[in-house]
């Protein structure tokens, strides 16, 4: 009787960890073996925010222990060690810190003084002065504000309806729908009104949570946003897979 004979196949597509040295955050994703390493850095381009030709990438096992460097572009991923619960550690190269350019604090703004906009004499102020509109028409002006606090109690009571920790979907005209998490529910420091911090499935937000140097809430660069109340509603919403980790 014949011996039996067996073959071992490797799965197409590995689920791996993504590290990086602009944040501490880590966050699993799938990769299909068939990729190179230039597909691969594109891909991640997405994740941690790095430009894809200033990366640098490092392979480490499951238990954390350095494999080697992922240095050839043209290789296939599956080329490497890459095993379920991976970790590949992105190295910026760039010299760019996270939440260089969102810190306005040190933008240096040109501010002219009350009195000498006063003395300009083609000023929307001295124009609106003179044809009784905005917040010089006193009936106007308390309609505006009628209206303003009507609006900001309005979106009360649609954020107090919305519990922190809550599946959500986002829909905001001309953009496509999203899903993610509400981490934060009140008034801000950056706009007024009544604003619903997110944690998005995917990289699709502007920050991690902090805006204009004031920290809301915790969640990886470029999944965090604020969005208006009437914009999101709370649900049961799976995670939704929106391409990034595509199989071939």
């Amino acid at each position: 009787m014949e011996a039996d004979s067996y073959r071992v196949v490797s799965a197409a597509v590995v689920n791996v960890r993504i590290s990086s040295s602009l944040t501490s955050f880590v966050s699993e994703k799938r990769f299909n073996r068939g990729i190179t390493v230039s597909e691969l850095k594109c891909k991640l381009e997405l994740i941690v925010g790095s430009p894809a030709s200033c990366m640098e990438l490092q392979l480490f096992s499951a238990d954390d222990k350095f494999i080697g460097s992922l240095n050839q572009d043209e290789a296939l991923l599956g080329s490497y060690s890459v095993d379920d619960r991976c970790r590949i550690h992105v190295i910026d190269k760039s010299g760019v810190k996270i939440g260089e350019f969102e810190d306005v604090s040190k933008v240096i703004k040109y501010e002219m003084s009350d009195e000498a906009y006063e003395k300009r004499t083609d000023s929307a102020r001295l124009f609106l002065k003179r044809s009784k509109l905005g917040l010089d028409n006193e009936e106007q002006k308390a309609k505006v504000e009628t209206e303003l606090e009507q609006r900001e109690q309005e979106e009360k009571a649609l954020a107090d309806a919305i519990p922190v920790g809550a599946r959500c979907e986002v829909l905001i005209s001309g953009q496509p729908t999203k899903r993610g998490t509400v981490m934060y529910v009140g008034q801000t420091e950056f706009k007024p009104g009544y604003w619903i911090g997110l944690k998005y499935d995917e990289p699709l937000g502007k920050h991690d949570g902090s805006v204009n140097g004031k920290r809301y809430f915790e969640c990886q660069y470029k999944y965090g946003a604020f969005v208006k109340p009437q914009s999101v509603t709370v649900g049961d919403y799976p995670e939704e897979d929106y391409g990034l980790n595509d199989e071939m």
